[in-house]
């Protein structure tokens, strides 16, 4: 079984509950370090102005390269459902390894916190939450509902697997657990 993510582009309006809520559940200092981020796109010329959001947590990648980069194996993926955990334990911290992790994730999951030799974070699905059954607090959070999360199989049952939504570039090399159905284009009628 793989969990994943399920993002509506044409839902989220970049409020950043998502991320709010990320960051306290999770006691993410305010900071730099976030484990949910929001990317906004803004393309065209008025009045056909098109803008969209895109909400970026660690996907979970089927192939997770992050824990192929990291010299202490510090990063896993979970045979049960797919998460990739972070032992912070055996994490060599920022000044370490010089964050690999970071490096290699096409999506910049990995996050460091700003202390000297800050150890690797990121997000977990809200493992402990997952694990009593309930959804990642991000996707509690969404007021709109443009985030979900559950079995990737069940996500693609929603929606045909789009792979590039505004904002997105899927990595054929890690193939991340996410679905979405994206925000599309209207042309203004003039």
């Amino acid at each position: 079984m793989q969990i994943g993510f399920y993002f509506d582009q044409s839902r989220c309006t970049g409020c950043g509950a998502c991320q709010v809520a990320c960051k306290d559940w999770h006691d993410i200092p305010a900071g730099p370090e976030n484990w949910m981020r929001i990317l906004y796109s803004e393309r065209g010329p008025y009045p056909d102005v098109f803008v969209s959001y895109l909400a970026i947590p660690c996907y979970h990648c089927l192939d997770p390269i992050c824990g192929k980069a990291c010299p202490a194996r510090a990063i896993s993926k979970r045979d049960e459902d797919g998460i990739v955990v972070v032992d912070r334990q055996a994490c060599l911290g920022k000044d370490g390894c010089r964050t690999e992790c970071l490096t290699a994730c096409p999506y910049k999951a990995p996050q460091f916190g700003p202390e000297t030799s800050a150890k690797m974070h990121k997000c977990d699905f809200c493992v402990d939450r997952w694990e009593e059954g309930k959804k990642p607090v991000c996707a509690e959070a969404c007021p709109t509902r443009a985030l979900d999360a559950g079995v990737l199989s069940g996500l693609e049952a929603r929606c045909a697997r789009i792979l590039n939504p505004e904002g997105f570039a899927f990595s054929r090399r890690t193939k991340p657990a996410i679905v979405f159905k994206p925000k599309l284009r209207v042309q203004s009628k003039q």
